[in-house]
């Protein structure tokens, strides 16, 4: 079953879906997932679908958000600053453990790309996080930003966009808008994944929170709750050594996982691979029943 919802963050009136199991009993409390999308995307994109979908068939209740200022959200439109999605994130954690079908102790994380970063960033920082899915995720924007615009005159032209970011808003008090292939590149054979209605243009500030955003800073903090890393192998849009290098931070339990036969939009591949790592990892670390 879906259902619309709506929760606070910030005073913002952020948007929801909240999908539960067909075999949850009257007065049940199952273990959930907050469900974290991509740069500029939605809930409804293919492959947040296809995570709350499956989860909930494996019977945990998710909850499919929104960021402000993207989807059904509230807030400026675009205005993507990685604190503020933190800060829905936890809000969204906070909502969530009032329902009367989520277990509030055992409730998850599964981002992909940027809301793989928050996720990571997220469950570092709050103990109520039960456990941890990125998938394309990254640890510290600088680095991710410099394998994305890898050559000298292509990062020349980024950083000299941060800059005139920053001037523009001291001479006018505005923010310079810069479209999202300016701030995150992306082949164009793979932008058919994009989630319909994503946002196309972005506040300069975006761009700097991102590059000053450092996953990598928290994700040694989520032990010894679990962490999934997951990756593309060959990785178009977000460097496959974000995820590496997060695994190089983490403590156990923890695991990574490289494909060699996906590329950044994952989850929207329903992979079989990916499907039975992710439900063999549930298993062993985050099973529906707790062991006895």
């Amino acid at each position: 079953m879906e259902t619309k919802t709506t929760f606070s963050s910030d005073d913002l009136k952020l948007s929801g879906i909240v999908h539960t199991p067909d075999d949850l009993r009257s007065g049940e409390r199952r273990p959930a997932f907050i469900v974290l999308h991509g740069f500029g995307g939605n809930k409804d994109g293919h492959g947040q679908s296809v995570v709350a979908r499956q989860f909930t068939q494996w019977g945990y209740v998710t909850m499919r958000i929104d960021f402000r200022g993207c989807g059904d959200s509230e807030g400026e439109r675009g205005r993507i600053i990685c604190l503020d999605q933190v800060a829905d994130t936890r809000n969204a954690l906070t909502y969530l453990a009032t329902r009367a079908e989520v277990d509030p102790e055992r409730i998850g994380l599964v981002g992909s790309s940027f809301g793989a970063a928050v996720a990571v960033f997220t469950g570092g920082a709050d103990r109520r996080v039960a456990a941890v899915i990125s998938c394309g995720g990254w640890g510290d924007g600088e680095r991710k930003f410099r394998g994305q615009h890898p050559t000298p005159e292509a990062w020349s032209r980024f950083a000299n966009m941060l800059e005139e970011g920053k001037r523009h808003r001291e001479r006018t008090g505005k923010s310079l808008m810069v479209p999202r292939y300016d701030i995150v590149p992306i082949p164009e054979h793979l932008r058919r994944n994009m989630s319909a209605g994503s946002i196309m243009e972005f506040p300069a500030e975006t761009a700097q929170s991102m590059n000053d955003f450092r996953a990598d800073d928290q994700v040694g903090n989520i032990s010894p709750r679990p962490l999934l890393l997951l990756h593309s192998a060959n990785d178009s849009v977000t460097p496959t050594y974000e995820s590496i290098e997060m695994f190089k931070r983490a403590r156990q339990p923890a695991e990574l996982h490289l494909l060699s036969d996906v590329d950044h939009f994952t989850f929207n591949q329903e992979n079989q691979r990916l499907t039975r790592i992710v439900s063999d990892w549930l298993e062993r670390y985050f099973p529906v029943q707790k062991p006895r």
